[in-house]
């Protein structure tokens, strides 16, 4: 019981708890460091969340979630300029978050496919949480 206040006072206070001694699970490392993808890998997951961290891109891409708009209207929506909403498109683009389409002179944006719906849902959802 005392355990579990403490654990509860060092989630509230954000410090982490450690080990009281030092004792590597060998097997355990063993096993995760089997499963680790690769640096690469790494790196390009973590460039891809980069592109997550910024609130413009966020905007553009729950309006991309509930319709594909050109960038006149994303611009409208946003109260941005098109060039603005441009830059910010390209950089989604280029990380294969949206895709567009042509129709005449118009060109269409939407999410790329279902995992992007995916991150959205289950972001909004984990910081939804109580």
């Amino acid at each position: 019981m005392a355990e579990t206040a403490m654990m509860e006072q060092l989630a509230q206070t954000g410090e982490v708890e450690t080990c009281g001694f030092l004792h590597v699970h060998e097997d355990k490392v063993a096993e995760v460091q089997a499963l680790l993808p690769d640096e690469g890998t790494l790196l390009r997951l973590s460039d891809l969340f980069k592109v997550f961290g910024d609130s413009t891109r966020i905007r553009i891409l729950y309006v991309l979630f509930e319709e594909e708009v050109c960038v006149c209207d994303i611009a409208q929506l946003l109260g941005m300029t098109q060039s603005a909403v441009s830059h910010q498109l390209r950089i989604l683009r280029n990380a294969r978050l949206i895709k567009a389409r042509r129709e005449g002179k118009t060109v269409f944006y939407s999410l790329a496919d279902e995992h992007v719906r995916t991150l959205l849902s289950q972001g909004m959802e984990h910081i939804s949480e109580d």
